[in-house]
Formats: C-alpha cells, structure tokens, sequence
C-alpha cells in the first residue's frame, strides 16, 4: 500500500466506529478524512473544533468554500442543519461532556494509554491546540495514525518518550496494520490490517500485544 492508499484504509475503519446519534469530533490530519467514510445508514454530527457542527465531506472540485473550513483549514462541507459559532462555544460543547468520541493523530501513544500528539523533536510548533482539552472532554478517544514513523520507528510503546497531551486517555488505536484496543492488563490486538501477519504487527510495535483469542482481519 502507497500511503494514501493506508490513511484511507485507516480513515474507513475508523468510520465504523461511530454511531447514531453521536457527536464527533476530528482532529487536524488524517482524522478529518473520516468524515468522507461515513457509512450512509449512520447519522453523526461532526463537531469542527473552530466552531461549527454538522461537518461534511470534503467539497467536489470547483465547489469549494473560502469560508467553509475544518480546524486544519481544509475545504469541507456544512450540512443541512447546521450551525456556526464562536470558539468559546465550540469548547464548551468539548468541556461540558457534550462529544461522545474525538479521533486524533497520534505522534506516540503508550500501553497505559497516554497519547504525546503535539510536540516534533526539532520542529518549532504553536502548541497542541485543543488536543488536551478534548482528551479530557470526550467520552471516547480514538487514534487513527500510521503504524510507524518513517524508518520504521515505533509509535506504539511501553511508555511515553515525547511530552503528554494526555495521560491514560486512548480507547482504541487503528493504523494501517491493526486495530488495537487499550485496556487495564495492555495492548489488545483485536483486528489485523490485509497483507499483515501478527508477528508484522509485534515488530512494528515497541508493546507487548495480547492478541485477542477472536482476532480477525480488519474490517472496512
């Protein structure tokens, strides 16, 4: 796989996990492709953390909107019903409970669950935007990243090396290799990518995985 043909993989497998009824929120990256997997007989309200909710997909070409932006300044769409607000607003809904799921990229998460999503060695960055606050506000917290950086360094480990957004935040992983649940006893490997074996999947890995007893390939 070429790596759009992997953050798309990621991106409608990650689209399975949301539900009816449910307000989402994508972080800036690969999370917000999400919005364009969407299943049609699924209704979610995607929450754009600059301030506005009933997200869309992202807009044919010629179509879109100088003003219509997602948080990582992409052309989107608005849909019907929707509504723009302030950003004081905006996180109101994300600290008052109100977000029952954000998917974020992850630059490491750990077996404990802690996510490090903001800080590049070597690169100088504006900070980690609403990343802490929607760790803590969301009823859920999905990573959808690549399995590895490049030269094949581990993203998924023992432990934390780079500064905490959030500690013990993560309730699923999926990358182009896997799905991976976060529990109390660690890793769960619960689905595995086409083309993987789960020995792929260990090396590419700096965790222990506990592969589940129904591991089955992944499904998009």
């Amino acid at each position: 796989m070429d790596k759009k043909q992997r953050r798309e993989l990621i991106a409608k497998r990650v689209a399975k996990e949301l539900k009816d009824g449910d307000v989402v929120n994508l972080g800036i990256g690969m999370p917000t492709m999400v919005a364009d997997f969407i299943p049609e007989d699924v209704e979610v309200i995607l929450q754009s953390e600059n301030g506005f909710v009933n997200l869309g997909p992202a807009p044919e070409p010629g179509q879109e909107d100088p003003d219509i932006v997602n948080a990582g300044a992409a052309p989107v769409t608005i849909k019907p019903g929707g509504a723009f607000f302030d950003s004081a607003e905006s996180f109101a809904i994300i600290r008052g409970g109100h977000v029952a799921a954000t998917v974020l990229g992850a630059l490491e998460v750990d077996e404990k669950g802690n996510l490090a999503n903001w800080m590049i060695p070597g690169k100088m960055v504006p900070g980690m935007g609403g990343a802490m606050d929607l760790v803590t506000g969301a009823k859920r917290c999905i990573v959808a990243m690549e399995h590895t950086a490049k030269g094949g360094a581990h993203k998924i480990l023992k432990e934390c090396t780079l500064p905490l957004t959030g500690r013990g935040v993560v309730d699923l992983i999926v990358t182009e290799m896997g799905v991976i649940e976060v529990t109390d006893k660690g890793l769960v490997l619960k689905e595995i990518g086409p083309g993987f074996t789960v020995e792929d999947v260990q090396n590419a890995t700096g965790a222990e995985l506990i592969i589940d007893e129904n591991l089955k390939e992944m499904e998009v």
